[in-house]
């Protein structure tokens, strides 16, 4: 391929996207994108590999250069996903993996609009309410809030580029990875390998 993809997989809490997410890094080697976040560092979390930890000063500096393909508040903490490592991947041929809301999908989306945007959901909200129940975590106002949350998320469909309701979770994982065989293979993203075997 002339140049790496970028994925973005979304989705309302419940439906699988961060499971698909990790398979599908496990099953193809895909770059993870890497945030910026001013939260403190977890026990165990090194900087530049499961974020990159910065003052809130400096996330604000970030976002007065544009430096951002996304970002949001979250928790009284700054979150959000710098483009130079991102594109550093994709102009060398590295496809680059996201798992973000449907605003993060959005602001990528506008930002860089060849990006592949897959929404992951439930075959219905009946199903989507049985697996946060099964959680065993979720209050009943939470439950209440989630399911409506993943009706405005689903709303928003026209952001996304393809659907992937998760019936099984093997199943889904296969749809997301054909989606990302298909679009390796087109034509658009191939143009050079083409104009080389036409010399």
């Amino acid at each position: 391929m002339d140049k790496g993809l970028l994925v973005v997989i979304s989705g309302p809490s419940g439906a699988g996207k961060g499971t698909i997410y990790s398979r599908v890094i496990e099953r193809t080697g895909m770059q993870r994108s890497v945030s910026v976040t001013t939260r403190a560092p977890r026990p165990g979390e090194v900087d530049g590999i499961d974020y990159f930890f910065k003052t809130e000063e400096q996330y604000q500096q970030m976002i007065a250069a544009d430096e951002f393909l996304e970002t949001a508040a979250v928790y009284n903490n700054f979150y959000g996903t710098p483009k130079a490592p991102v594109f550093d991947n994709i102009d060398n041929g590295r496809d680059v993996l996201f798992e973000v809301d449907v605003h993060g999908a959005r602001s990528i989306k506008r930002k860089y609009p060849e990006a592949i945007a897959i929404f992951v959901m439930t075959p219905s909200f009946e199903e989507l309410e049985r697996r946060l129940r099964g959680r065993g975590t979720e209050t009943e106002n939470s439950i209440a809030t989630r399911l409506g949350s993943a009706k405005n998320e689903l709303g928003k469909y026209e952001l996304f580029d393809y659907i992937v309701f998760n019936d099984n979770i093997d199943d889904a994982t296969e749809r997301v990875l054909e989606i990302i065989n298909a679009e390796r293979c087109r034509v658009k993203n191939n143009i050079n390998a083409i104009t080389s075997l036409l010399k």
